[in-house]
């Protein structure tokens, strides 16, 4: 995770928490003018569009007093959704037994693309299940981590 990542993560997920959601995971992407801080929350029963702007007034109020990022940005905050993100070895191993689709930052054993069944978590790795295949993929190394819906 990088810098960035950790003191927004630090400085954000007790103000959703203080608000009785769950942080469930930000995103930062840093693009000049198109910048991005994308906020999920979580809560049980489900997360609505009044829960999504109470919690962006309050975040909005704590990034413009401690004014963390430097550049421009549009703030979101969202539900995980079906194609729920994936964030922390403990979110992977709620999951286990569900489809994903996993992008690394850099290649393993020749790729960087993994789609397939969540077999579990291992110390700091992964498991997915690709065909007749298990990858243990290092947590440090997933760039992002979605559960693909099945209907």
């Amino acid at each position: 995770m990088s810098s960035k990542l950790e003191e927004l993560q630090a400085l954000l997920a007790p103000v959703v928490v203080a608000l009785g959601y769950e942080c469930w995971g930000i995103e930062f992407s840093a693009q000049g003018r198109h910048s991005m801080l994308r906020v999920y929350i979580d809560k049980e029963g489900g997360v609505l569009v009044d829960d999504c702007a109470i919690v962006s007034r309050q975040i909005s109020g704590v990034l413009d007093v401690e004014d963390p990022i430097a550049v421009e940005y549009t703030l979101e905050v969202s539900s995980p959704g079906m194609e729920r993100p994936l964030f922390t070895l403990e979110q992977f191993a709620q999951f286990v037994g569900e489809q994903v689709k996993i992008k690394l930052r850099s290649p393993f054993e020749g790729r960087r693309n993994f789609q397939g069944l969540l077999r579990g978590v291992e110390e700091q790795d992964v498991v997915v299940q690709v065909e007749d295949h298990e990858f243990l993929l290092p947590i440090d190394m997933i760039d992002k981590a979605n559960i693909i819906p099945s209907f």
